[in-house]
Order: C-alpha cells, then structure tokens, then sequence
C-alpha cells in the first residue's frame, strides 16, 4: 500500500521561498476548468488507484467499527487510526473538540493512553503521519496542538511526561463507553481552548505575510482560503486528492504554479504539499495565476476579485460558464454587468452548488478577518 500511495499522490510545489514570481501573462488557448485549476480533470488511472486505496482503507476500518461507525480524515477533520485500525484519534477543528476512542477487547485503556500521548504530541509537519493507515504517530519536534490544549492544571502540554499525566487523568476522571453496532468503544473527550483557531493561525501568520508580499495577493484573501479549506488544519485532505492548508490538487493547479511560475516540468509531492511553508506558496501562486493570467481581461477590479475566488473552488471555465457557453462572448458579458450583477449570478447561477456557496463563506471570512475576528 505505500508504493500505492507514493504512486497515487504526486503533489504540490517545491520552489525558493523568495523566488521571484515568473510572468504568466500569456493567455491559454483552451482554459477548461477542473477543481481550482485550467488543466483537464484528473486522469481516471488516479482517480482509480486513489479510491483502490480509500477502499482498502475503508475495508479495513469497517471490521474493527462497523459501517455507522467509520470515519475518515477530511479537510476540516483530522482522523487517524493505529493498533490494527482498532484505536483512533479525531479532531473537528471547526468545534474544537477531541476524542480519542478504542474498539479494543484486551487492555483498551493501554491502548487508549498511548493513542492520547500520541494525539497530543501529534508533529507539526503532516508528511510525517500517514493518515491512510494504521501506522503509529512518530512524535518529534514541537507538537501540532501546543497552545490548542491545555492539560486538567490548565498548562500547554509540549513534553511526554505532562501529556503522560494528562492522559492518566483523562483515563481516570474522563473515560467514557459507548454502545456501538458491532459492540462497544472506550473513549476521552478533550476540548481545545476557546482561542484554539487564533493559536493555529499565529503559527502560519509569517508564511501568509510572505506569500502576500511574493505574488501580491491580499493577505486577507489568504486568510479567508484557508480558514474556508481546512480551517487552518495542515492535515487536510480531500477525496477529490487535495492536499494542505489551501487545499492544492497536484496534477491540477499544482501543475499550473509548477509550470508557469516555477518553471518545472514535473507535479508537486505529496509530502511537498502537506509542507505549510509551500502549500500557502502554491496557494498564493495560484491566485497569481487566476489574475494575471486566466482572468486578466476581466476590466472590474472587484469584479475580478470575486471571479478569482469562484475560479479557485471551480475553476475559470466554471466563472466564465456562469455567464455564456463561448468563452469570449461570456467575458464580454461579464465585463458588460456592475460588480453586485456578477456576484448574484456567480452565487446563484453557477453551474456548481458548492462554487455557489463558496464565494459567500470567502467573503464573508474577508470581512472577519479585516475586523479583526478572524
């Protein structure tokens, strides 16, 4: 399964954090649109070899769970199972809880203690836990949750023997049981601090500046992305195989910035993407991209500024498909109707549901953050 895997995701960017952004000015013969990105869909061969893989995975997980009870990492969920698949940790970052939960029969509460130590002292780069197994988490360096959890005396927990002591207390003050189809789980439920959104946030604060700076998109645009893909979890993944903070598809708009702004001929790594410092790069390259290259004879400014953000959930040919379906007679409306016009009609008339409502939560998290609530 791990060739499998390395086969199945080639993803995102690999580029000098200062490098110089490269003229993309040119416009594409034939822009159609896929996933936030003007190249062709996924090749069927991956998208095969990827569910192959959820499969197996789901297979896996449903004789120790059961149907009801399966659960998969998402981009706003982290899931990560160990112990033969028995044992797991999830996070739900938008509710800011935690639970830790087993199906063993011999020594759950064992069990149960390591998967909390482990979950709490989970690193910060993603490339090193496979969330597409039942691998245990390798804890090293500075912990992912530092600052988002505090331990019963209410102190961050950054060393094993705090996180140590948490757990037993969690296992003897907190350990809760619950009736499932297949039989019963043992689980903890933890919550995150009230601020757990801000503390992820200041972590990527000094990337989202630089990239701002490096391709000249807002940073508030930035903020409103990621906080709108993955809720500022670097874990994030997609099954439509996107990957990181600003949720980058490899083969798509990966292979844009990588061709057109890093001059490579080759797709963005898995672990590439997962690596914050170059997915907020691929990111905000892309954007670059949207606005100088694809979008870059939509007159309006702001009416740009809302084509951009439908483009990079649905792509442009999603935009301009809104509006006509002849490219140039759907630019020519576009650029003929007031900014309000075009906002109505990416919002109700875009072929997509989700492209829809994606440019309303976008917006909205704008206005958060440059309120100062985000």
């Amino acid at each position: 399964m791990k060739k499998l895997w390395l086969l199945l995701f080639p993803l995102l960017l690999s580029a000098c954090a200062q490098q110089p952004v490269t003229c993309v000015c040119e416009s594409p013969a034939n822009n159609t649109a896929h996933s936030g990105s003007s190249r062709p869909a996924i090749p069927a061969k991956d998208r095969e070899a990827f569910e192959k893989l959820i499969q197996y995975f789901a297979t896996q997980v449903k004789k120790e769970w059961g149907d009801d009870d399966y659960m998969v990492a998402s981009k706003h969920h982290y899931v990560k199972y160990i112990d033969g698949y028995r044992t797991r940790a999830h996070i739900d970052f938008d509710k800011g809880k935690i639970w830790v939960s087993t199906v063993a029969r011999y020594q759950p509460e064992a069990r149960l203690k390591n998967a909390i130590i482990e979950t709490l002292l989970m690193p910060s780069d993603p490339s090193k836990v496979d969330l597409f197994s039942d691998k245990k988490v390798v804890v090293s360096g500075k912990p992912f949750l530092l600052g988002q959890v505090v331990d019963h005396d209410g102190k961050p927990i950054e060393w094993q023997w705090r996180a140590n002591r948490f757990a037993e207390f969690l296992l003897a003050n907190k350990l809760t049981m619950k009736q499932l189809k297949k039989g019963h789980a043992y689980y903890v439920e933890i919550d995150m601090v009230q601020d757990h959104l801000s503390q992820r946030e200041y972590q990527y604060a000094h990337l989202i500046r630089e990239a701002s700076r490096r391709y000249q998109i807002d940073e508030d645009l930035i903020y409103a992305i990621i906080k709108t893909e993955s809720s500022f979890n670097p874990y994030a993944v997609s099954h439509a195989g996107a990957y990181g903070l600003m949720q980058v598809i490899p083969k798509t708009a990966g292979a844009d910035v990588f061709k057109l702004v890093k001059n490579r001929n080759d797709i963005p790594t898995r672990d590439y993407l997962f690596d914050p410092a170059n997915n907020i790069d691929t990111g905000a390259a892309y954007f670059h991209i949207l606005k100088n290259r694809y979008l870059r004879d939509v007159a309006n400014p702001t009416t740009k500024h809302y084509s951009m953000i439908s483009a990079y959930n649905g792509g442009t040919g999603g935009v301009l498909s809104t509006f006509d379906s002849d490219r140039k007679q759907a630019m020519r409306e576009l650029n003929a109707m007031s900014p309000t016009q075009v906002y109505n009609a990416l919002t109700t008339e875009h072929p997509k549901a989700e492209a829809r409502r994606y440019l309303q939560k976008v917006l909205y998290f704008q206005k958060e953050f440059n309120a100062g609530n985000l």
